[in-house]
């Protein structure tokens, strides 16, 4: 009976215990998973602008760097490309992704939105809900609530069907509905505030387990909780006492757009904005982005967003680790960490240590943690916390986890820099052959005809970048400029992102707008012959918006008016006349980019001896895959615009127009925008476009390109990323974050270790050092200057530890060097590395 009575003790609790798995509940600290408190640190990496075969990697990569949460956003358009025609293969298999996730061990906040921004074309929308009758994106409409409700719930539905969700077992935490609505919400008005209170509303109703949020929403209905987005979030408190203190969006860099400066944010002041959010009491914070990866095909917005979506991550585009941002961050979230016990015990303490200088302490339960800040932007101050004397540079904060012991300072930056190359893989492109785009836009695709101009997406729907306007006019023989008179002018205004101008098949000019300003007038003098003239108009679309209101109202393409002066008898307004349009490219119709399909259009073979520049051209070459797993790009500097495809893959849009600005020095101290820290002036803003391994075969790739302007095709190539150089630095007694011990006091002859780590690439070894100081040396990772002060067998002593090894380890002490170059002043250690291929 006793038997029987504790089996059924233990079913029960056992049913129990399976009831209660996966609960995520909230209150003012924190998320609660199982009643469990984290702070969870979390990293966007988008599974479009990546491949399946990386993602695994990329997972490894973000969970070493000390991540427990792998956000994504989910694109309603690649997945429902037509109307209840869903796709959720490749690079869009949403399940799978999350499944790996799973697999090691992280958690996932899945923002279906689904409305995106992200650069994305057209913010994440499908283009086909702009014409479901009387649409209105984004506001109190029906058409438009049933729609977003369809998607969300299908995608909600996917995930339990999976049992993806935390509550069913899942790693799916948390998901978020819209997305940074709060300044639609206040143009809108009442119709706004009734759609944010529909979408909180549908989204809590599809009952997923789980909390949801809203990001920049600060009138987010409850529950839902809302949330922060921007390079600083410390301000921010929930619209509610009961909520978290959330950041989805730590914006790690910034976008790049064709034509304008690399945009780079320094790692120091990154950790110093997380510093200061967690200070505060913020306890979920996700770097935007961690892995920013690839724009692959048409999927860029804006427009004029490049195809490289690397964003300055401490994973860059290829998915190689980018040093010092990847290991600073590393080292700041094993001390936030370390933080976490006292965090959770009370909450935060300010104390004012100076004019710009404070402390946050937490501490109860046994536990003390402290964060002491210096916002001064041009130096360090000494302050005096808890009867210590503590150094805090610039712009900085440091991290005491046991409230006497400096573990980590945002601005000291110990962490290997890694300079990366691109090098020649030494692959032949061969028998290049050329298709001539026919500009007569005679085709097999029909042709649409109408009088008057017509909006370019309401014709292609976003099914290509390119829409044919041509018309015809007749010129009377007596006309002054075929005796010798000027050339008439052809003017055209446009609302698209660039057109190129052909009368009688000659191409009489090419211009493009700029993502600030897509409307732009063209003039151009044109030839014309007596009779009928043929004016071919070839509108370009370079991504769609993906920002702003009323989607549904966007327009793009010729809207003219469209004008020729300078005949006799006056202006001719052609916006009127009878215009014929053709969607697309003939070399899209026949489907040149297919490695298996058959063409009928007959390819040329070119001689790049005497080849002639044109535009609006195909080319196409085969060339076989390089050995290894190293990752690759197409070196395309000495082509212009247009784009690329390999064995029918798209890689993207190309342009390689030169960045335009200012390029200086780059101080960190100081709050962060975009235009303060820039790189690349007077060079393209993209030359290298990344290959992804997968798409490769062993022999016989097929590489096809269509060129808008003209280019030399002889000059592509493919190249391999690799470290070329490796630095890294640190001084003497600098702590160890890796030797606290979490339960206990800390190890203080420990404490007196520093050492710095080199680390080369794959395949690679340290073939020399081309720096080496132990001292005062200064300067940074390229530029290392010896000071007053170096131990003159510094470059020796590490070649013989470091040289012919992948890895190796240095201590920055006296007794490794035997000598002390200069007592009484604290001593640092630079090194500069050459990585090379193993030989």
């Amino acid at each position: 009976m006793v038997a029987m009575l504790l089996s059924l003790l233990i079913t029960f609790l056992l049913k129990n215990m399976q009831m209660v798995h996966g609960i995520v509940t909230y209150d003012h600290k924190s998320l609660l998973i199982n009643g469990e408190r984290k702070i969870l640190i979390s990293g966007s990496i988008h599974y479009p602008r990546s491949t399946p075969e990386m993602w695994d990697d990329l997972i490894v990569k973000a969970k070493h760097g000390g991540l427990d949460v792998i956000d994504t956003y989910v694109f309603w358009n690649v997945h429902e490309p037509s109307p209840g025609i869903y796709d959720f293969s490749g690079r869009y298999d949403l399940v799978r992704f999350v499944k790996t996730v799973a697999r090691h061990g992280l958690y996932v906040n899945l923002r279906i939105g689904p409305y995106v921004c992200a650069e994305w074309n057209f913010g994440g929308f499908p283009v086909w809900l702009k014409y479901v009758s009387g649409m209105s994106f984004r506001t109190d409409n029906e058409p438009f609530k049933a729609a977003m409700q369809g998607f969300t719930t299908k995608i909600v539905e996917m995930m339990k069907a999976e049992k993806l969700f935390e509550s069913q077992g899942g790693p799916i935490i948390l998901s978020q509905i819209e997305n940074e609505y709060g300044a639609q919400r206040k143009s809108l008005g009442p119709a706004g505030k009734a759609y944010v209170n529909w979408a909180a509303k549908m989204a809590v109703e599809l009952n997923t387990g789980v909390p949801w949020s809203m990001c920049k929403e600060i009138d987010a209905p409850d529950p839902v909780i809302n949330t922060c987005n921007g390079f600083y979030c410390d301000t921010f408190t929930p619209n509610k006492p009961n909520k978290p203190t959330m950041w989805t969006e730590a914006w790690s860099g910034w976008f790049t757009e064709f034509g304008a400066p690399i945009e780079q944010r320094p790692v120091p002041d990154l950790a110093f904005a997380v510093a200061r959010f967690v200070q505060k009491g913020g306890s979920f914070f996700n770097y935007y982005m961690y892995h920013g990866g690839t724009n692959f095909g048409r999927t860029s917005g804006g427009p004029f967003i490049t195809t490289s979506y690397d964003y300055d991550a401490p994973i860059d585009e290829y998915g190689l680790i980018r040093e010092p941002k990847y290991g600073h961050l590393k080292e700041l979230h094993k001390a936030i960490k370390l933080c976490e016990p006292a965090f959770f015990s009370s909450d935060a303490k300010y104390t004012s240590l100076g004019h710009r200088q404070n402390a946050y302490v937490y501490e109860g339960q046994g536990k003390c943690a402290a964060f002491l800040s210096n916002f001064e932007t041009t130096s360090a101050v000494r302050v005096v916390f808890n009867n210590r004397h503590y150094k805090l540079p610039p712009w900085s904060i440091s991290i005491l986890p046991d409230c006497k012991n400096v573990v980590f300072n945002t601005a000291k930056v110990v962490t290997q820099t890694s300079r990366m190359q691109m090098l020649p893989t030494g692959t032949i492109m061969q028998s290049w052959e050329s298709y001539h785009e026919d500009v007569s836009t005679s085709s097999d695709a029909p042709a649409l005809t109408s009088f008057g101009l017509l909006e370019q997406l309401s014709i292609t729907r976003d099914t290509s970048d390119y829409l044919w306007y041509s018309t015809s006019i007749d010129i009377n023989p007596s006309e002054k400029f075929l005796h010798g008179g000027r050339k008439p002018t052809l003017t055209i205004k446009s609302e698209g992102h660039g057109v190129h101008v052909f009368v009688n098949g000659i191409h009489s000019g090419s211009v493009y707008g700029s993502r600030e300003d897509t409307r732009f007038t063209h003039s151009t003098p044109v030839y014309l012959h007596a009779g009928t003239n043929k004016i071919a108009l070839l509108s370009m679309s370079a991504g769609l918006p993906n920002v702003g209101t009323h989607f549904e109202s966007r327009k793009t393409g010729i809207l003219g008016p469209v004008t020729l002066d300078g005949l006799d008898h006056g202006r001719v307004d052609l916006s009127r006349a009878q215009w014929s349009y053709k969607v697309g490219l003939n070399g899209e119709t026949k489907n040149l980019i297919s490695p298996n399909g058959i063409s009928s259009v007959e390819w040329s073979q070119v001689s790049l001896v005497n080849h002639v520049q044109q535009p609006l051209k195909w080319y196409k070459a085969y060339f076989d895959a390089p050995a290894g797993n190293v990752p690759l790009a197409l070196d395309l500097k000495h082509m212009v615009r247009g784009q690329v495809w390999i064995n029918g893959q798209s890689i993207g849009r190309y342009w390689t127009k030169h960045a335009n600005g200012t390029c200086g020095i780059c101080k960190y101290p100081g709050a962060f925008r975009p235009g303060k820290c820039h790189t690349g002036c007077g060079a393209p803003t993209q030359r290298w476009y990344h290959v992804p391994r997968s798409w490769l075969k062993p022999k016989k790739n097929l590489l096809v390109l269509f060129e808008e302007v003209g280019g030399n095709i002889e000059r592509i190539s493919l190249v391999k990323r690799t470290r070329a150089h490796v630095c890294a630095s640190t001084f003497e007694h600098h702590p160890m974050i890796d030797n606290w011990q979490t339960e206990s006091a800390v190890d203080t002859t420990k404490l007196r270790e520093s050492k710095i780590r080199l680390h080369c690439g794959h395949g690679q070894s340290i073939s020399a050092i081309k720096f080496a100081s132990f001292g005062t040396p200064f300067g940074g990772c390229g530029s290392f200057r010896q000071g007053t002060c170096h131990a003159p067998n510094s470059v020796e002593l590490i070649e013989k530890t470091c040289v012919g090894h992948q890895n190796c380890e240095v201590m920055a002490s006296n007794e490794y060097f035997a000598t002390d170059p200069c007592p009484n002043v604290l001593k640092r250690l630079l090194v500069e590395a050459v990585c090379s291929k193993h030989n």
